[in-house]
């Protein structure tokens, strides 16, 4: 049997493998998937995880679970020799081995893009897993119960001001949703009011969600201004060493909690192959989602995903390649498993063709935006929409009634707003009180 490795388990990897489990006959190859984490994160609810309206396990998918017929490794793919077709797996537990394989499908990811920005690195979360996400949650939530008991000041002042940094979806959405969940809870702390709260989106460019219309995102600003939230156009982040915010414009501020969502970048995994990679370290596939080189096609490499510089023959994408998605990720993985398998059986390949269908986003509870096109919807429609997407797009229904369940009793009974932060150190009430050999 052809044997078949995936690099990654995320949305391209996940697809790919069910696909091919589908597409595969008995015996026609054997599917070996590796990938650090046991699950599938579904990356647009992540904001509403942070905001506590989707429960964070809700958000992921098993592995192990859903794909039956794939062989799971937890672990990571280090080395890529494909000249050999040989590659190095690094297990959780346990040495590092060599894996000879036929084909390999890359489907790694991409992770946060950052800048060499004072103080990014040891104060800022990212947005780019279900742990972030909830990290996230914890610590607004913490930071209530923190400022409630302090007098106006400050530190009071530091722990209720929120900065994210990004004006993209992903940053959109991750703020409003955060000043939604802030908004809710003043009503469970009479100490604190709105004006005591502070929201700051910082966005290099002159505009935010360059996915929507001009007219839809300057509604979106309006929105977020009546909701006390500020948004930093045409400014850049200069500092955040100890918290303290420095800008472009000269203001300063300090924060508690400062949430980076400016841009994503392929998987640095990527460097440690001997695949072609073009100019901004994703991997070079053609339209029917082979590797290709200078020379033509890599027999035997396969590429989806945000790692993956994919042509967009609709030529709707930026510098011709389609965009880093989700959209984009779970329908190329469908069209490489189905290309992949009819390279198996000597059949020709199709290519990947997919025009984007709209863009549609959350702003916290009741408030959201749709675009395709000139088409745009505002509001509670948009809201409903949303919901309704992506609800219906997490893989596996028993991915969808959980969550649409999760969102049925968040409307009757309101959000769950407790803080698990003390999960970071579980053995700390048991050491407090643990017994121990005397000296």
């Amino acid at each position: 049997m052809s044997k078949i490795l995936i690099v990654g388990g995320g949305y391209a990897g996940f697809y790919t493998a069910k696909k091919l489990e589908k597409h595969l006959r008995h015996g026609e190859a054997e599917v070996t998937m590796v990938d650090p984490l046991p699950y599938m994160t579904y990356l647009p609810f992540l904001p509403e995880v942070a905001a506590g309206s989707i429960e964070p396990r809700h958000a992921v998918t098993s592995h192990r679970r859903h794909l039956k017929k794939t062989n799971l490794v937890t672990g990571k793919v280090t080395k890529i020799d494909h000249a050999a077709k040989v590659a190095t797996i690094t297990p959780v537990v346990g040495e590092a081995y060599e894996y000879a394989y036929d084909q390999i499908v890359v489907t790694a990811g991409s992770v946060s893009r950052t800048f060499p920005i004072p103080g990014v690195a040891d104060e800022a979360i990212g947005l780019k897993s279900i742990e972030e996400a909830v990290a996230v949650r914890d610590r607004l939530l913490d930071n209530f119960d923190k400022a409630a008991v302090l007098p106006a000041g400050p530190e009071r002042d530091r722990l209720l001001t929120v900065v994210v940094v990004g004006g993209g979806f992903a940053g959109i959405e991750t703020f409003a949703e955060l000043r939604s969940l802030a908004s809710a809870l003043l009503k469970d702390y009479p100490q604190l009011t709105i004006d005591d709260t502070h929201f700051h989106l910082i966005e290099a460019m002159g505009r935010i969600m360059p996915e929507v219309s001009l007219p839809t995102s300057h509604w979106v600003l309006k929105n977020l201004a009546q909701r006390e939230a500020t948004v930093h156009l045409d400014t850049q982040l200069q500092s955040a060493v100890d918290g303290v915010i420095q800008l472009s414009t000269g203001e300063s501020f300090e924060s508690d909690l400062i949430i980076w969502t400016a841009g994503v970048m392929a998987s640095p995994s990527l460097r440690n192959s001997d695949l072609p990679i073009e100019e901004r370290g994703r991997l070079r596939v053609q339209a029917d989602l082979r590797v290709v080189d200078d020379e033509g096609v890599v027999e035997g490499a396969w590429g989806a995903g945000d790692n993956s510089a994919v042509p967009d023959l609709t030529g709707g994408g930026v510098g011709g390649f389609c965009v880093p998605n989700a959209q984009h990720a779970v329908r190329q993985a469908k069209r490489l498993a189905k290309n992949l398998v009819a390279v198996l059986r000597g059949e020709s390949t199709v290519e990947y063709k997919h025009k984007n269908l709209g863009a549609v986003a959350g702003l916290g509870l009741g408030v959201g935006v749709f675009q395709s096109g000139k088409i745009a919807v505002k509001g509670f429609p948009a809201w409903v929409m949303h919901r309704g997407y992506h609800g219906l797009a997490i893989p596996m229904w028993e991915r969808k009634i959980r969550v649409f369940g999760g969102w049925f009793w968040n409307l009757v009974l309101g959000r769950d707003n407790v803080a698990l932060s003390k999960r970071e150190a579980p053995r700390e009430f048991f050491e407090a009180f643990a017994s121990r050999p005397k000296a």
